[in-house]
């Protein structure tokens, strides 16, 4: 204890009583109060007011600011109105209920201190304006509240004296310049992973892989790049770099693809693996024909990749297991730890929503494969960082902007805080790989502003005690996989299309390519075939990763470079053949694009009895050159046919391209089969005569 002066307990006493009968008014006006709800005209009018910002934390120097946008969008134009911001400066949140009713416009909370108000013009229908309200530090009714924690906040707009609309939000007093008794701060340990979704390919790098060959190993990763004018990882990096307590963990291709990797507190899987949907789908060989085997992104393939990236053989990092679509079931988790997973994050699937109080984001499960740590993402802080509203069926109005939002994650911060103020937590906050760097920025600048909140690191939350433990920790892991039935369609479709890839170039290596280790160049063959297999395996890797957004432009990307491969060996188109004799050559020519011998089979088939060709023979064409064959031609008769020509691998099986040529037949007699035929007609028309000249006339004849 702490003794003051006489005058110091006096003011103390004072300010106590003074919050005691400012609760028992607040008590007495939620009693004769009901909801102020006014009378929309129509359902669409719940948008007529949106948080552009707000002042999320309010301090002893902060004042309060809001701007909105007023929109008109009832079926006719309004005149001048007023936009009011009015709060209670003395209400306390007392459950979970209380403060979710109030975001949703519900509860019975009324809001009598004015904080400012503003004009808003005359509105057409569908005009917009933007408002704003501006209140100092000095405001009476900012200065009336005198304790930290949650407020409720009321923004409403009305037009000739007709309400209009009103969002719900909250405002957060931190105990900065308050001369009240703090509490321990509660910890919170933020992490935004590194990875992308929109991977693109590289068709420089495809082309000249499939062109040149031999291209360097570090140069073949790059097939699959953040493309050229995505600006949002530099934006990213900057946020990085302000916001020192922001935690990072990075998919090591990622680093692997930036030109000057960034810093980062841990390494995730390979591509952002989805390690829960592998787990879910459970069909090891369909992977594998797809090209993906798991040496390609278990924790080993992590560090090698990170080190890759950095150009630091030494280099070392904490690896997890990020979650994907799927839960972290008990079959899940086993199989991160076989692949040398020790700690995965579950971003969705492991918080006790209807647990009485938030707790450690921290629990070990044992598995088959030895005891595996899960670092869980508190569910309603992490949805609303993710820019997710709170609720979905009956809206929270205030939380359709990223300023409401954070009004709402300060407010819910603080008030798990209070719920436990003495307990020691540590609660995981899990951003969006796909998430704006600005609201980042702006989610970061509130928390370090929190009072009532202190920033730790994963090493801390890894080092801390668990919440839950043995037959606790095994009855919170998810039973059922999580996935969806068009999401586990999904993918095996795209597994199927990557199989059909990765079956193609395989062929192309075995059946296509020149096979003969008598070549002076048989090594940079074998490479060049190891180096094809890789691409493929890398596209089809990141086809599978935990953001399905860019999923089916890696799958187009490895049909594409299939499709080069087997397109770059073709038939030259061949001019018509006309034959005026029985037999005749039809030249074919087959030009190869790579830059290495190919041997092929060439078939050729007539849609004719009369006029057929031979039909198959065996060409090595070499490296960016051509070959040629020679078809004979038999004919019959005088007529037309079509030849179809198409290529086939050494196993008969065909690709690319097929080509038609037009044969038009006009025999002559001057061919010896003409001259037959003249002669059996002489032998004929002679056996006439004698036969006319020597028989018997019959007697009435």
């Amino acid at each position: 204890m702490v003794n003051h002066s006489a005058h110091r307990n006096v003011s103390r006493a004072l300010r106590a009583l003074s919050a005691i009968l400012a609760m028992v008014l607040t008590m007495a006006l939620m009693l004769l109060c009901t909801p102020a709800h006014p009378a929309f005209a129509d359902d669409n009018q719940q948008d007529t007011l949106t948080i552009d910002s707000s002042t999320a934390v309010i301090t002893d120097s902060s004042g309060y600011h809001v701007q909105a946008t007023v929109t008109n969008t009832t079926d006719h134009d309004l005149p001048e109105g007023t936009l009011t911001l009015a709060l209670n400066a003395f209400y306390t949140f007392v459950s979970r209920n209380d403060i979710q009713e109030w975001s949703e416009g519900t509860a019975h909370i009324p809001t009598p201190n004015t904080v400012g108000q503003a004009q808003v013009p005359a509105l057409r229908v569908g005009a917009s304006a933007s408002v704003s309200i501006d209140a100092d530090a000095t405001q009476q009714s900012l200065q009336a509240i005198n304790a930290w924690g949650p407020k409720p906040v009321l923004l409403s707009y009305q037009a000739d004296g007709t309400p209009i609309d009103e969002v719900h939000t909250f405002a957060t007093r931190s105990n900065t310049g308050l001369d009240t008794p703090s509490t321990p701060a509660m910890n919170i340990t933020v992490v935004q992973p590194l990875s992308s979704d929109s991977w693109t390919t590289d068709t420089d790098v495809m082309d000249q892989l499939v062109d040149k060959g031999g291209l360097k190993a570090s140069t073949v990763t790059k097939i699959v790049t953040l493309g050229k004018n995505d600006a949002k990882p530099k934006a990213m990096e900057q946020v990085i770099a302000k916001h020192g307590g922001l935690q990072t963990i990075a998919d090591p291709t990622y680093l692997q693809a930036m030109t000057m990797p960034t810093r980062v507190d841990g390494i995730m899987q390979p591509a952002s693996f989805d390690i829960t949907a592998y787990s879910a789908i459970d069909n090891a060989e369909l992977y594998n024909k797809a090209g993906v085997k798991q040496s390609s992104w278990n924790a080993e393939k992590a560090v090698s990749t990170y080190r890759s990236a950095l150009g630091d053989d030494n280099a070392q990092a904490h690896v997890y297991a990020w979650q994907g679509t799927g839960n972290w079931t008990a079959k899940a988790l086993t199989q991160a730890r076989q692949q040398g997973y020790d700690t995965v994050i579950a971003t969705h699937d492991f918080d006790e929503s209807d647990a009485a109080t938030v707790e450690t984001g921290k629990t070990v499960v044992s598995t088959d494969a030895g005891d595996i740590t899960v670092l869980s993402a508190q569910n309603v802080l992490t949805d609303l960082a993710q820019g997710k509203a709170t609720s979905t069926k009956a809206k929270a109005d205030g939380e359709g902007s990223s300023a409401g939002r954070l009004a709402r994650f300060a407010a819910q911060s603080a008030f798990y805080q209070m719920e436990q103020p003495y307990s020691d937590r540590n609660l995981l906050v899990c951003l969006s790989p796909n998430g704006d760097p600005t609201d980042v920025d702006a989610l970061m600048s509130v928390i370090e502003q929190a009072s009532w909140l202190n920033v730790t690191d994963l090493n801390t939350l890894v080092d801390t005690d668990a919440h839950l433990t043995g037959d606790d920790a095994a009855s919170a892991v998810p039973d059922g996989d999580g996935l969806s039935g068009d999401g586990r369609s999904s993918i095996e479709q795209t597994l199927n299309a990557l199989a059909d890839t990765a079956n193609d170039i395989a062929r192309f290596n075995a059946f296509i390519l020149t096979d003969d280790n008598k070549l002076n160049d048989h090594k940079a063959i074998a490479a060049w075939r190891r180096q094809l297999v890789r691409a493929q395996s890398i596209l089809a890797l990141h086809a599978l990763g935990n953001d399905s957004t860019g999923s089916n432009t890696m799958v187009k990307g490895a049909q594409q470079l299939a499709s080069l491969l087997t397109d770059g060996v073709a038939i030259t188109p061949t001019e018509n053949v006309t034959v005026v004799s029985e037999t005749a050559k039809m030249p074919v020519t087959i030009s190869n694009s790579h830059p290495y011998p190919v041997t092929v089979k060439v078939s050729s088939l007539t849609n004719s009895m009369e006029i057929v060709t031979s039909r198959m023979d065996t060409v090595e064409v070499p490296a960016h050159g051509e070959a040629q064959v020679a078809f004979t031609i038999r004919v019959a008769t005088s007529g037309n046919a079509d030849a179809t020509l198409s290529l086939m691998d050494r196993q008969g099986t065909v690709f690319g391209s097929v080509q038609t040529t037009h044969i038009t037949s006009a025999l002559q007699i001057s061919d010896k089969s003409g001259f037959v035929i003249i002669g059996i007609a002489v032998l004929l028309a002679a056996l006439g005569l004698w036969r006319q000249f020597n028989r018997k006339k019959d007697p009435d004849e």
